[in-house]
């Protein structure tokens, strides 16, 4: 595993799944930036997604991110609209090991409302200890900032 740092946001649609996965990753020795939100109280989902997102713009394969909401959507989709941002939605260890493996996905996405906390925690571990393949993946990821996306 490459990463060292996972920084992780969510709104209050995933604060529970946050706080847990939050507590697994310190325990495992990784330093762990939590930039809310830090109660389940309604909140605007891009504030956190856009904290997330910076902190991960550029910073390289040693800082990762994650971000948790509902259905993981909303997140994806904010953090994405930063340059340098790859965040994939994933419901599965096939999608999140897909997302690194051949993406470059440096921050995962999830949906608290829709995958339960075992799945969580496992597309945790398969995003962090999954690396980037490069090769031909390189070459399709650089594709993403030509076209503006």
């Amino acid at each position: 595993m490459t990463c060292s740092k996972v920084v992780i946001g969510a709104d209050h649609g995933g604060f529970e799944f946050k706080e847990a996965i939050k507590q697994v990753l310190a325990d495992r020795g990784l330093e762990v930036e939590d930039v809310g939100v830090y109660e389940s109280v309604s909140c605007d989902y891009p504030v956190f997604a856009d904290k997330v997102a910076r902190a991960v713009a550029g910073a390289g394969p040693e800082v990762l991110g994650i971000l948790i909401c509902g259905t993981g959507l909303g997140m994806s989709m904010a953090a994405n609209r930063r340059k340098g941002v790859r965040a994939a939605v994933c419901f599965n260890e096939y999608m999140a090991r897909m997302a690194r493996a051949h993406n470059d996905a440096n921050v995962l996405c999830m949906g608290q409302r829709v995958i339960g906390l075992g799945t969580a925690l496992s597309l945790v571990d398969v995003f962090l200890e999954t690396n980037f393949e490069g090769d031909r993946h390189l070459r399709r990821i650089s594709m993403f900032d030509e076209s503006g996306g």
